[in-house]
């Protein structure tokens, strides 16, 4: 194989592996080739990304391999979360996500049950943004898929861990689930209207 042809191959897997990123001897096993040619590769990546006008640096972190955008252009992809076609999202969608952020891991059943209405739709959407994802199956009848937020959540708003969420007032009673419903949403929108990601 070309070296050319398996630099495009690299650039694919780099494009690929998203976020976790890949190292050189995952690239050499998957690619059959020497650790030495990897590093070929990926310094001629590199060379690429910084000697044209590309969108894309190559990154490394530790031994890890990853794409990422350039810093400088940052201003345009903050303009473009912030865009109505992009960044809006439903009421049903805000507050299913507020559910799955203060209740997860939780099942679809269980949304629907604090909602009081269906939730295929809201869940769908959510997932196609990469804020929630499956984590795994409940123990029990018909081991329903049990839903968490993602990364990405914390990232879109501006949180480092679940603990920043702003907290629930203190004697909630669960059992009351449509005033659940509405602390959670009133909580969560709240702190929506404080980050730079509306």
């Amino acid at each position: 194989m070309e070296f050319n042809e398996l630099k495009a191959i690299t650039e694919g897997l780099l494009f690929a592996s998203g976020d976790e990123g890949i190292t050189i001897k995952q690239l050499a096993r998957v690619l059959n080739i020497p650790e030495q040619t990897i590093e070929q590769l990926l310094e001629k990546l590199k060379y690429d990304y910084n000697n044209t006008e590309r969108g894309i640096l190559l990154m490394q972190s530790h031994d890890v391999f990853h794409l990422t955008t350039k810093p400088e252009h940052s201003p345009y992809f903050k303009r473009l979360l912030e865009t109505p076609q992009t960044a809006r999202m439903s009421q049903a969608a805000l507050e299913t996500l507020a559910i799955v952020a203060y209740q997860q891991p939780i099942t679809r059943t269980e949304i629907e049950d604090i909602r009081g209405v269906k939730s295929d739709r809201p869940v769908q959407t959510l997932m196609a943004r990469s804020l929630i994802e499956e984590i795994g199956r409940k123990e029990g009848s018909g081991r329903p898929m049990l839903f968490a937020t993602t990364k990405d959540f914390l990232t879109f708003f501006g949180l480092t861990s679940l603990e920043e969420l702003p907290p629930l007032p203190e004697g909630i009673d669960t059992d009351q689930l449509e005033q659940e419903t509405d602390l959670f949403f009133e909580k969560f929108t709240e702190h929506m209207d404080d980050t730079d990601y509306k």
